[in-house]
């Protein structure tokens, strides 16, 4: 029996900082850097928004879009590099908030950026084997940069939902394969306030490698070529990465700049090609397949293969679109972001 995403949610906060802003108060080429970064704004949460509220909003999206009984949920992941507490889980606050039955699992995962597509794997495994009925699988962040880092232009926030199951699919997951290896490109110990990067490392060994190595590992046990796609999404640390590593593989800029986000939000880490998958579900049509590739630091990649169906029609409606969503905001000064940030420090 076909396993797949049964209805999905997406939440973005409204403030916005343009790059320009922040380029000014570290005297930085605007200009420069935002053509570099191919990203012009990025959001920001509210002062009193974080990786919980995030995902609560995402969830209720997506049970809101589905019509589904939350009680039906049988296991609630959250992935998630900025969960608020060390000692504490987020699912657990995620499950009270949307009604679920305590008669669930729930865990919080944290691979960098590829936390939220773990989550997914992981209630497909649930749901394939009987456990569950349905699987709940969140990516959620708010993005840390440290002040002047080049991460600060980019780190943002947002939250997606996806609940996965075996009936009323709105897209059959064709299959799914991750490549993982110990590659440090990218970490921030415990206690510390910003991660550190290694630079162009984060680059050709680690994003570009295991992109790369995932997509084509399932392809090849799909049997499929890109011209087999409709739609193609990759995880979006910038507005450069994604188009490259889509090339390289042999997509096309039709095929994936439907999904690419990150112009007008920024890196919700996470929620990076989460939000991209459900920017694509808002357009696409039965039949659509799509491909999908996730990339979290440390470091590994996730990729999944979708065929669309036609209850996506009957659901699609249901909750605000990512397009709504990133339409819906409000511009900020950097004191006002630093504030909502946490960055000045009494």
């Amino acid at each position: 029996m076909a396993i797949g995403i049964v209805t999905y949610g997406v939440y973005i906060p409204r403030y916005r900082i343009k790059v320009s802003e922040i380029a000014k108060v570290w005297n930085a080429d605007a200009e420069s850097i935002a053509g570099g970064l191919r990203v012009q704004e990025k959001s920001v949460p509210d002062i009193d928004e974080d990786t919980v509220t995030i995902a609560v909003e995402s969830a209720r999206n997506a049970i809101d879009r589905g019509d589904i009984d939350p009680s039906r949920i049988g296991a609630i992941y959250t992935g998630s590099e900025s969960h608020p507490y060390a000692v504490k889980p987020t699912g657990t606050i995620v499950a009270d908030a949307i009604g679920a039955s305590p008669r669930l699992t729930v865990a919080d995962f944290e691979f960098a950026c590829k936390a939220g597509t773990a989550g997914i794997q992981t209630c497909m495994g649930l749901v394939e084997s009987g456990r569950i009925d349905l699987g709940l699988a969140i990516g959620a962040d708010v993005a840390q940069g440290a002040p002047g880092d080049a991460l600060e232009y980019t780190a943002a926030a947002g939250g997606a939902a996806y609940v996965i199951g075996r009936d009323s699919l709105i897209a059959d997951i064709e299959g799914t394969f991750s490549f993982t290896t110990d590659t440090p490109d990218f970490w921030r110990r415990e206690g510390m306030p910003y991660p550190r990067h290694g630079g162009r490392f984060t680059g050709e060994p680690a994003y570009f490698k295991h992109i790369t190595s995932a997509a084509r590992g399932l392809m090849e046990e799909l049997n499929t070529t890109p011209a087999d796609y409709d739609y193609a999404v990759f995880h979006q640390p910038n507005g450069k990465f994604p188009r490259r590593v889509a090339a390289s593989l042999g997509f096309t800029p039709e095929q994936i700049e439907p999904g690419i986000m990150v112009t007008t939000l920024g890196n919700t880490y996470s929620a990076s090609c989460m939000i991209g998958l459900a920017a694509i579900l808002d357009v696409a049509t039965a039949g659509d397949r799509i491909f999908m590739t996730s990339f979290g630091s440390g470091a590994g990649s996730d990729a999944f293969s979708l065929k669309v169906t036609d209850h996506l029609d009957d659901i699609r409606d249901g909750a605000p679109s990512v397009s709504d969503l990133l339409n819906e905001k409000k511009y900020i000064d950097y004191a006002t972001y630093a504030k909502h940030k946490g960055k000045i420090r009494l």
